[in-house]
């Protein structure tokens, strides 16, 4: 037997989250624009390029890759990829996160150096935003992980994919506080639809459609938050849970 039953709101399709990101501008320690490099531990992220110029830099298990965005172009990675945007004129994407934008909403650790890196009290001090010098602070905290990105990638490529073993330890002790709030997002959006799919398959295999008797438009019109400092640039950002 099948068995339906809505939420009381739909997430975006598949459970992922959006924001509009227009990626900083300024000149990061290393002379290069963009933005912060940092790492996903559970969630994928895709980028739609709106405007501009650029490119994405990866490092990972499979070494480093520089990939060009133009208008029009789509990259995506897994979790596990430090990734750091690149802007070379304009750049502004649409960023589609799974698990309902939880790469904005904590599971993101930036590539500290490793005495940033000990606790967790030590790291959200380092990257912590100060009021009244938000812009300032989120320059600052690039900066320094823009310092152990350079170290990171300088280790791999003498040390390969070993190199990348104490950073990633280190992020998840530093997540794992944060667990519980992070499954509870998933099985409120990607698992709920999921689950709500397949539920819509056994009703539709047993010739009964209960599911499109609550079918509805559903919308945001505007951003929730505008101009928020992100990671990579400054954030439009939707909240797309139920």
């Amino acid at each position: 037997m099948y068995e339906f039953e809505p939420g009381p709101a739909m997430p975006l399709p598949g459970g992922i989250g959006i924001s509009k990101l227009t990626v900083y501008d300024t000149e990061a320690s290393d002379g290069l624009v963009g933005g912060t490099p940092h790492v996903h531990l559970a969630c994928s992220e895709g980028y739609y390029v709106l405007a501009g110029d650029g490119a994405v830099q990866t490092l990972s298990t499979k070494g480093y890759r520089e990939t060009p965005l133009q208008v029009g172009a789509v990259a995506w990675f897994g979790p596990g990829t430090i990734h750091r945007l690149v802007n070379r004129g304009g750049l502004q994407i649409l960023a589609l996160m799974s698990n309902s934008g939880l790469p904005e909403a904590g599971d993101a650790v930036m590539t500290l150096p490793p005495e940033y890196l000990v606790d967790r009290e030590t790291y959200l001090q380092a990257t912590a935003l100060t009021d009244g010098a938000r812009t300032q602070s989120a320059m600052a905290r690039r900066d320094l992980a823009v310092q152990g990105y350079a170290v990171l990638r300088e280790r791999y490529e003498s040390e390969g994919p070993s190199a990348l073993d104490d950073f990633y330890a280190a992020a998840i002790r530093l997540v794992q506080p944060q667990l519980a709030d992070w499954r509870k997002r998933w099985e409120e959006g990607a698992r709920r639809l999921a689950d709500e799919t397949g539920a819509a398959l056994d009703a539709l295999e047993a010739g009964a459609a209960p599911h499109l008797e609550s079918a509805e438009l559903h919308q945001l019109p505007a951003p929730t938050e505008s101009g928020l400092h992100g990671m990579c640039g400054r954030l439009d950002v939707y909240d797309t849970r139920a």
